[in-house]
């Protein structure tokens, strides 16, 4: 029992200092004000872990009334790139920035005229600091647990750093709770910000 326990606060302690080591990217303000501008949609994408970070990227993004949906990048060189327009805003994540759909999708998105890409890394030799526009910095990540290997603190790192992107945003943009009612007419948000007890 003392070994797991061992082990258990040590991969908490991970997960806790990674959260509070994560930089403040000198893109952060940049990244706002193109987002607050945006006269098209915010377009996620990212393959595994990651891309399961963009798809509630895109979601927390949605319930605060900015417009979003989640591309694979897997996809997208199959016919899904149409869902792309020159108004709108790629997000890329890849902890390495070395995988290889999503650097991929930079050039298939710059090809059809995408003028602003903004990605989400770790790694100081990550190809996509070169090729996007504006970086939400991840910092240095080290893995969890005996392998270091499975995405876990990465994952970690990249839901706070987009969900905090989400939160400063929406308070950017003046979004009220009476405004945040509106996408959530169902369930006890709906109702909390409503301030009524009417749970649809």
């Amino acid at each position: 029992m003392k070994k797991e326990y061992k082990e258990y606060q040590d991969i908490m302690y991970n997960f806790r200092y990674a959260i509070e080591d994560i930089p403040f990217s000198p893109d952060l303000c940049k990244i706002i004000d193109v987002i607050k501008k945006c006269k098209g949609k915010i377009i996620t994408t990212g393959m595994g872990k990651a891309g399961i970070v963009m798809q509630k990227f895109s979601s927390t993004l949605c319930s605060l009334g900015i417009p979003s949906c989640y591309l694979h990048p897997g996809e997208a060189s199959h016919g899904d790139l149409g869902l792309i327009s020159k108004n709108d805003i790629l997000f890329v994540a890849s902890t390495s920035g070395k995988t290889r759909e999503v650097l991929e999708i930079i050039e298939l998105a710059r090809n059809i005229g995408t003028k602003k890409i903004i990605g989400i890394t770790s790694h100081l030799d990550s190809p996509v600091r070169n090729k996007a526009d504006l970086i939400l910095d991840m910092g240095v990540v080290k893995e969890a647990g005996h392998l270091g290997l499975a995405p876990t603190t990465s994952i970690l790192v990249m839901l706070a750093l987009t969900d905090c992107l989400s939160l400063l945003i929406a308070k950017d943009k003046g979004l009220t709770k009476k405004q945040y009612a509106k996408y959530h007419h169902s369930g006890y948000l709906g109702a909390q910000a409503r301030k009524d007890d009417q749970i649809y």
